[in-house]
């Protein structure tokens, strides 16, 4: 009898203990929201085995949880820029002009001085003159002495004799005063250089941003046994799984909602929620999420809160 008064005791002071425990700890899970980003939640765990009468049987293990599609695709980077002008072409080249007309001819140069006299002429003699008529009979004279043998008539000169042969040429005249020369007229100018290379394409443009989420939506949820802040076994493995998709997603940041049921209103168990935010933001980071994209407040639906349960969050960083 006296074991059966302590068990009665011992029972009534467990009731009266916490004016939060759940009249009931079936999970129900919220309302499927169908706007969220993140893919339905899996089918509930199956009931734990049934214990000893009266104590409540295991929570099911949760269902697997599905993240949702990717975001759309960023916007097309902007064009790049032009790519650099083109180095100036190469110089036309430089080529001689066409020779230029040919000067006048100059003035005709002074005479040369008249070439000495030339040798003279072989002479040639001329033909013996004709024999002079035969003078008229004297008067006859007194036969007297034979008279002195009268002079000798000579018959006339021959005819001139043939042109001696031309002088020797002068010598040739000084040449002429060189004609004055006119430059010829410039070349054409040389052909235009090649156009240069074309410029290196620009530099690629930046990439889009990654889609936006606009609003904080739902990811996963971290449920803690009554009176009791660490992170279940069932719940371990839900940190590397969210760091691993914010790592992938590096323009999201994550918000922890930790709000307690507001049927609820013990101080206590105000602290006992903030010491589970802490525990699901610690394994958070040291699962490798940054702790400055990390926010605890007030994220979440109010109509899905409840004991508990602490609600991880996403939405695009500011």
């Amino acid at each position: 009898m006296k074991r059966e008064l302590t068990l009665l005791a011992v029972t009534a002071l467990l009731v009266a203990g916490c004016n939060t425990q759940p009249a009931s700890t079936t999970y129900v899970p919220p309302a499927d929201n169908s706007n969220s980003l993140v893919g339905p939640r899996g089918a509930t765990g199956a009931t734990g085995a049934t214990g000893e009468q009266g104590a409540t049987g295991a929570t099911g293990a949760p269902g697997v949880a599905m993240a949702g599609a990717p975001g759309a695709t960023g916007a097309m980077g902007a064009t790049g820029p032009q790519g650099a002008t083109g180095a100036t072409g190469v110089p036309g080249d430089i080529r001689r002009g066409a020779a230029g007309d040919t000067g006048a001819t100059g003035a005709v140069g002074a005479q040369g001085a008249t070439g000495d006299t030339g040798a003279q002429g072989a002479s040639t003699a001329g033909y013996a003159g004709a024999t002079g008529a035969t003078g008229a009979t004297g008067a006859q004279g007194a036969t007297g002495a034979m008279g002195a043998q009268g002079s000798t008539t000579y018959g006339p000169s021959g005819p001139t004799g043939y042109t001696g042969a031309t002088g020797a040429s002068g010598n040739t005249g000084g040449t002429g005063v060189q004609g004055t020369t006119t430059a010829g007229v410039a070349g054409t100018a040389g052909l235009t250089g090649a156009q240069g290379a074309m410029g290196n394409t620009g530099a690629q443009g930046a990439t889009g941003v990654a889609g936006i989420v606009g609003q904080w939506t739902s990811y996963r949820d971290f449920h803690f046994a009554y009176n009791d802040a660490s992170i279940t076994t069932n719940d371990a493995a839900k940190s590397a799984e969210i760091a691993a998709y914010m790592n992938a997603n590096p323009s999201l940041q994550l918000g922890i909602d930790g709000t307690m049921d507001p049927n609820g209103n013990d101080p206590k168990d105000q602290a006992l929620d903030d010491k589970r935010i802490e525990a699901v933001r610690s394994s958070l980071v040291d699962a490798g999420v940054p702790a400055y994209k990390i926010k605890v407040g007030t994220f979440g639906d109010p109509a899905t809160r409840h004991d508990r349960r602490i609600e991880v969050l996403f939405a695009t960083a500011n």
